[in-house]
């Protein structure tokens, strides 16, 4: 079974930058799509950015698009670079094992059960 653990939140000011990074155990993270999920207290959780293992290709929620980078070494690490960061980008983020559609439609297709823990990301104005 495939791990991921999300890593590398904390508190930036608005306009600044974090780097995640989604660290993998148990496969290599080109074997399977990969997803940045977003929940913020008292909001729903959001698919923010897939990467998919069957061609590459890219996903963005329109909320982030243009500002966050989701790129793969495709052994064990998938990253989310974020620039241009807004106190509306405070939540803990997650990465899954989730196909790409689920992300698009903020679906944990899997469960949130086989998720990592979160880090926290905090935007102060």
């Amino acid at each position: 079974d495939v791990q991921l653990q999300a890593s590398g939140g904390g508190l930036v000011q608005a306009g600044g930058s974090l780097r995640l990074s989604c660290a993998a155990s148990g496969k290599t993270v080109d074997d399977f799509d990969v997803g940045w999920f977003r929940q913020a207290p008292g909001k729903e959780r959001e698919g923010v950015s897939c990467i998919s293992s069957s061609d590459g290709s890219i996903y963005y929620a329109d909320s982030v698009k243009g500002r966050f980078t989701i790129s793969s070494d495709k052994k064990n690490t998938v990253v989310l670079q974020m620039n241009s960061l807004r106190p509306e980008d405070t939540a803990v983020y997650y990465c899954a094992a989730e196909p790409c559609w689920a992300v698009k439609r903020d679906l944990a297709y899997y469960g949130m059960d086989y998720w990592g823990k979160g880090t926290l990301v905090t935007v102060s104005s």
